[in-house]
């Protein structure tokens, strides 16, 4: 399936934003510091990629323009579970009013419709979702079918020289076959399903 005819796109980015909005919710402040599946990254450090990063880059793609890489400089600040709410409505809101069809530049030349770059959204706000969830352990159950979406989405246009540590995504992860899909999505872009939630233990008194 072309990434362009994804059915029901929108849909699925907005299950993606407000599952994202409930994990992130749920988070406390005394969490801000602990390690997530993302390499390097704290919590604090995943949450300001997606509420100042993410959501201002997004919206910028859903207006057909390029992306402006010095766009947005602020912080996510303490208050991340309102940041990111006012984010993701700003940018539904932008997708919802955009020609889906309307003729947009890709990076490497030539063109694509503009939903084409939706599934990459849903796909973020998915895995990024699951590495919250495993980094604080907050009780919440991930929707499967945005996790199928992701993984449909990710086995068709994620290639070899987009992993790296300098992107965020390391080797495959090999997992069952039978593993369930947030698993497979996991391992997809190189984390481990075995990850435990809590503080670094260089930082426990």
């Amino acid at each position: 399936m072309p990434p362009h005819t994804i059915p029901n796109p929108l849909q699925h980015l907005e299950g993606s934003l407000n599952q994202c909005a409930e994990v992130i919710g749920a988070i406390s402040a005394n969490q801000a510091e602990w390690p997530t599946p993302c390499g390097e990254w704290t919590v604090q450090d995943l949450l300001h990629h997606l509420v100042v990063h993410d959501l201002h880059k997004y919206t910028v793609m859903a207006r057909g323009n390029n992306i402006d890489p010095l766009g947005s400089h602020a912080t996510v600040g303490a208050d991340w579970s309102t940041r990111f709410t006012d984010g993701a409505t700003l940018l539904m809101r932008t997708w919802h009013a955009a020609d889906l069809n309307a003729q947009v530049a890709l990076p490497g030349g030539g063109e694509a419709p503009l939903r084409s770059r939706i599934g990459l959204q849903i796909t973020e706000f998915t895995v990024h979702a699951w590495d919250l969830v495993k980094a604080t352990g907050v009780p919440i159950i991930l929707d499967p079918v945005l996790a199928e979406q992701s993984l449909a989405w990710a086995q068709r246009m994620l290639k070899p020289e987009h992993r790296g540590a300098e992107r965020g995504i390391g080797p495959e992860v090999r997992v069952s076959l039978t593993a369930d899909s947030y698993t497979r999505l996991a391992g997809w872009f190189g984390r481990s399903s075995h990850f435990t939630a809590g503080p670094r233990v260089d930082a426990l008194p």
